[in-house]
């Protein structure tokens, strides 16, 4: 079988993108996404072909590319999809701790163990991130919104302050290095637990309520500040 091409075909941009589906091309486009994933689970990136994805949900080659001008533009639709029936199951089960920050920290290990049993589909998705050029921003900006939906749940906080939304992003990067490196067989699932803690810690650091955000009395300095550090505080 050839491989497959990459590129984005000279075409429109997406249907999705040009007005609201109606019910049967929201059905078509689920039967499209499905088939994607399933043929992903089965041999990664090179098994998702084009013909084989519209013969599997039952669609024209040239109204599946209406949809997803490429494979690439599939495969993080795929990912972005993904993520919302996870989100689905965290919200009927969410993370039980007591501090925002473990909270984020268990639901994104949930997240991972999930793309953990799908290893194939898991490095797809991961390698048409890294493949998106611009043609593919409106699908990344997706997967990212769904991914900073499902911190901000975990997190309990529906108005974030900018500087918490700056950790949120710092953490998304984090998870998604970490996925990479996991694939790759450069990390461990416990290196990989030690970077997400580590990186959840942002949370913390980045709340209001938090002593290092509250203003130190008699001035406007953080307590975190205005104590001397490291060799400058030394005579």
């Amino acid at each position: 079988m050839p491989a497959e091409d990459t590129t984005q075909r000279p075409a429109p941009s997406p249907l999705t993108e040009r007005s609201p589906l109606t019910e049967r091309q929201q059905a078509r486009r689920r039967r499209i996404l499905h088939a994607s994933a399933q043929l992903a689970s089965r041999g990664g990136f090179d098994a998702v072909q084009m013909r084989e994805v519209a013969e599997s949900s039952q669609v024209a080659l040239g109204t599946l590319y209406r949809y997803f001008p490429s494979k690439v533009h599939l495969l993080v639709a795929t990912m972005q999809d993904q993520l919302e029936h996870m989100h689905g199951t965290l919200r009927k089960k969410p993370p039980s701790g007591d501090r925002p920050a473990d909270r984020v920290a268990e639901t994104l290990m949930r997240a991972f163990r999930a793309l953990q049993r799908e290893p194939h589909l898991a490095d797809a998705m991961v390698r048409a991130l890294t493949f998106a050029d611009r043609s593919v921003s409106p699908e990344v900006d997706q997967v990212s919104r769904q991914t900073t939906a499902i911190i901000l749940d975990a997190m309990g906080r529906t108005d974030p302050t900018p500087e918490q939304l700056s950790a949120v992003r710092v953490i998304e990067h984090t998870w998604h290095s970490a996925l990479i490196t996991w694939l790759s067989g450069r990390a461990s699932i416990a290196q990989v637990r030690i970077d997400i803690e580590t990186v959840c810690r942002l949370i913390e650091v980045t709340d209001p309520e938090h002593p290092a955000q509250r203003p130190v009395s008699g001035g406007t300095a953080t307590a975190a500040t205005s104590r001397p550090r490291g060799r400058s505080s030394q005579r």
